[in-house]
């Protein structure tokens, strides 16, 4: 038997049915060269210039989806797109676009500085600054990029800091002789509290001596008294050395107006 042609409309798109002995039924394109139409980006134009994070979303998504999309308008979609992602706290998929984005035109210093204040979000800092200076590298007058890339540089060198001092008191351990000293040096929470309150004290003292030094030595007199309590408890029933120099660093804190 022959095999037999007809066509049909289906969901607008021409199809052709072959059917007939050793066939079954088939499905295939009009014609062969019949390709998928582009999508108009005035919608996701429209969603972009009302501020509509949802229909961006959606009508952005559906360029992005579509194969007949223009490189350009494929790029302003992903952007818009990522960043209604970002303003939705959906980080992963607001840098997924960006990274479309990028390999799509990687001289784009907007999205590399978009795409690292993401990864800064999310804690990634060294991603972060990799970003920030791409951008600045395509555009060394980035306002923002330039900005950020200096915050984040001192944020890390903080970090940096309290990552050398981590788990280390006020005081030399090697030189520790008091019981108490000795319980502070070997553990890194109290080792921590003892050098924020050293500190917190320090500018305690400082802030208040700008004022009168009578206020000044009134404070490191009752930093003194302190010292000498915990020194003097330590070890003795119902003493929580851990409790009292947190209630110390509250104290401190809240002269310091914390």
């Amino acid at each position: 038997m022959r095999a037999k042609f007809k066509t049909l409309i289906l969901g607008g798109r021409v199809l052709t049915l072959l059917w007939g002995a050793g066939f079954g039924l088939a499905f295939a394109t009009g014609t062969e060269l019949e390709k998928e139409q582009p999508v108009d980006p005035a919608p996701c134009l429209a969603a972009i210039a009302a501020g509509d994070d949802d229909k961006i979303a959606s009508a952005c998504g559906a360029l992005i989806d579509n194969d007949q999309t223009g490189k350009a308008d494929r790029i302003n979609a992903l952007a818009a797109r990522g960043a209604a992602f970002a303003r939705k706290d959906q980080l992963d998929r607001a840098i997924a676009d960006y990274d479309a984005a990028l390999r799509l035109d990687p001289t784009l210093a907007d999205i590399f500085n978009a795409r690292g204040e993401l990864w800064w979000r999310k804690g990634e800092r060294r991603k972060a600054l990799l970003d920030f200076g791409d951008a600045l590298k395509l555009n060394p007058d980035h306002p923002t990029a330039r900005s950020n890339y200096k915050r984040l540089a001192l944020e890390l060198e903080r970090l940096g800091a309290l990552m050398a001092v981590a788990g280390k008191p006020s005081f030399n351990c090697a030189t520790a002789r008091r019981p108490v000293e000795k319980a502070i040096c070997a553990s890194p929470e109290l080792a921590d509290l003892d050098r924020q309150i050293d500190a917190a004290n320090a500018r305690a003292v400082r802030e208040a001596a700008g004022v009168s030094r009578r206020a000044g030595r009134t404070l490191q007199r009752e930093q003194e008294k302190f010292l000498a309590r915990r020194n003097l408890e330590y070890g003795r029933p119902g003493y929580d050395l851990q409790k009292a120099m947190r209630e110390r660093l509250e104290r401190l804190l809240g002269v310091n107006g914390y």
